[in-house]
């Protein structure tokens, strides 16, 4: 097998600055964030193109939650396929926003926190609010948009769906150039990595790109397509967008519904699906494989997402349904 050395094309760094790439230059860095019980830095990769001219600064983000891998691909696909002497602007890539919870093959920090709750974190706060908070100070906030790319979460399966607030403009646009299957209006929330770019003014979607703890080849090509569109709509390339068949349906909002029994369940509903209030979407039963409970959406909607995993708890999640407008 032959072996390959990057080790002196990967520059350390404890600050990031966009004029530290020289234009018309790719360059891969390890930006320092926090340090480890040996006093070694806890570094997280950042991969940077600059085009050879001025313009735009988006930045791309994965593995805010650690088993979240698609994201992790469209991210090296794209700085693989990108042309920095055709770029206009910067492209500021971070295949793995929560690198802790990645090596350990994990979704939550390694103090048991999901950084998408605590952003913008504290400058003076504990293990994973600090982490939170000098990852926005010392990156994000360089960015002029952000697209922020997840996938679903242990146990349970999306379709590749946008959340954006669709009552601004800007995001209305990023999130249509996605070509997905659903948006759902959302807007941003006090805790989430958009939530945060959003008070500092920057622009941002997140991208549920697939399944957890996996790499999905059709899910991965749509973000790419996705993420064309946007340097397309931004003039930072000369190029036509992708313009996808499919529809695109647009949901005014949606809800988790959850069981109230726990058991064995069974989720009738596949993803994409137009659920009516008559339809049973999922059966619970006992350990003795006696029905406890059917379950039936409350109005009419789509289904977003839903558990694939059986053993349910009162209180588990069956499914994700949308609200189309």
């Amino acid at each position: 097998m032959q072996a390959f050395d990057l080790n002196n094309k990967i520059q350390q760094i404890s600050t990031f600055n966009i004029q530290d790439t020289p234009p018309a230059t790719l360059k891969y860095y390890w930006l320092e964030i926090i340090s480890d019980g040996f006093a070694n830095p806890v570094a997280i990769p950042l991969i940077v193109a600059r085009g050879v001219k001025d313009g735009p600064t988006l930045g791309l983000t994965a593995a805010v939650h650690g088993n979240e891998l698609n994201g992790i691909s469209v991210i090296q696909r794209l700085f693989n396929e990108i042309d920095v002497n055709e770029l206009r602007g910067t492209i500021v890539g971070v295949p793995v926003v929560n690198v802790p919870a990645f090596m350990r093959k994990k979704r939550r920090f390694n103090d048991g926190v999901d950084l998408n709750h605590i952003m913008p974190g504290k400058a003076d706060g504990n293990v994973s609010q600090m982490y939170a908070f000098r990852f926005i100070d010392r990156l994000v906030n360089r960015f002029d948009f952000l697209l922020d790319l997840h996938t679903a979460s242990f146990g349970r399966i999306n379709s590749y769906y946008i959340r954006a607030d669709m009552s601004q403009p800007v995001t209305k646009e990023l999130a249509l150039l996605q070509n997905a299957e659903i948006i759902v209006h959302n807007p941003p929330s006090d805790g989430t990595l958009r939530g945060a770019a959003a008070e500092l003014n920057i622009p941002a979607i997140t991208l549920e790109v697939g399944n957890p703890n996996t790499f999905q080849k059709r899910l991965i090509r749509s973000g790419i397509e996705g993420i064309h569109n946007v340097l397309c709509h931004l003039n930072m390339i000369d190029d036509e967008k992708e313009i996808n068949e499919r529809e695109t349906v647009l949901c005014k909002n949606s809800m988790w519904l959850y069981t109230d029994k726990g058991g064995l369940l069974t989720v009738h509903a596949n993803l994409l699906d137009r659920v009516k209030p008559e339809d049973c979407i999922a059966t619970l039963r006992d350990i003795f494989g006696q029905k406890v409970a059917e379950y039936y959406p409350p109005r009419e909607g789509i289904v977003i997402g839903k558990s694939i995993s059986p053993v349910n708890q009162s209180g588990g999640r069956i499914l994700h349904l949308g609200f189309i407008q």
